[in-house]
């Protein structure tokens, strides 16, 4: 499902087109287009594959889902897959949102996951200055978007760590509870390990040494 799909030139919002007029658009427009999806169809991820030239192999990912965390380059483009994590009845929820980012266009592409990006573009264009700097930048603020979801999580993880701890000695606390406790704090821990350590290695390659020419104009933001 297209969740938008809105055409920026020198930060400003110029057009907004329907997926298969993105190419038109952009041959009318200097500037680049920012496509955001929510579980797409084959048809619709066809569009934009035949509007962006994106690579077959990324395409496909895209399409399948359930990837790991990573960054790959295709000549000037950039694939990257991240997961969204959220908190359910059962443990972690992991979406997955799948980024790629162009000299003109940056797409995101949301799966099993309610976790939108509406704030990040709404931040975006509250800040035109930086808007400008093209899709490279956008591309900074929903990984920075993605990561500041993960604190929440580590933080809940740390506090049922303190409160097991707490009760290692008490012998009012039903031992089988505690195990229980303490096995779907390993099985949560292991998920935000999947998530983290992957991303910090791909970030690693955006800043630094040799940089994707996509995010050369902003890698100091990816030091963080």
């Amino acid at each position: 499902m297209l969740i938008n799909c809105v055409i920026y030139q020198e930060g400003r919002v110029v057009a907004e087109p329907e997926l298969d007029d993105i190419g038109q658009a952009l041959a009318r427009h200097e500037g680049f287009v920012w496509v955001a999806l929510r579980d797409p169809t084959d048809a619709e991820l066809g569009q934009l594959q035949a509007s962006l030239n994106l690579p077959s192999l990324a395409v496909e990912d895209a399409r399948k889902g359930h990837q790991r965390p990573k960054l790959e380059e295709y000549g000037d483009l950039l694939f990257a897959a991240m997961h969204l994590l959220g908190s359910g009845p059962e443990g972690l929820v992991v979406g997955e949102v799948h980024v790629f980012v162009g000299p003109r266009f940056i797409v995101s592409v949301r799966h099993r996951s309610a976790q939108g990006f509406l704030g990040v573009r709404e931040r975006c264009e509250r800040e035109p200055h930086l808007l400008r700097k093209g899709p490279g930048y956008v591309f900074y603020a929903l990984m920075d978007a993605v990561v500041d979801r993960y604190f929440p999580l580590i933080d809940a993880v740390e506090a049922e760590l303190e409160a097991l701890e707490a009760g290692i000695f008490d012998p009012q606390v039903d031992r089988q509870s505690q195990v229980r406790r303490l096995f779907a704090l390993k099985q949560r821990l292991a998920t935000l390990r999947h998530a983290v350590a992957p991303l910090l290695e791909a970030t690693s390659k955006l800043h630094g040494g040799r940089v994707p020419q996509v995010c050369e104009e902003v890698q100091d933001y990816f030091r963080d």
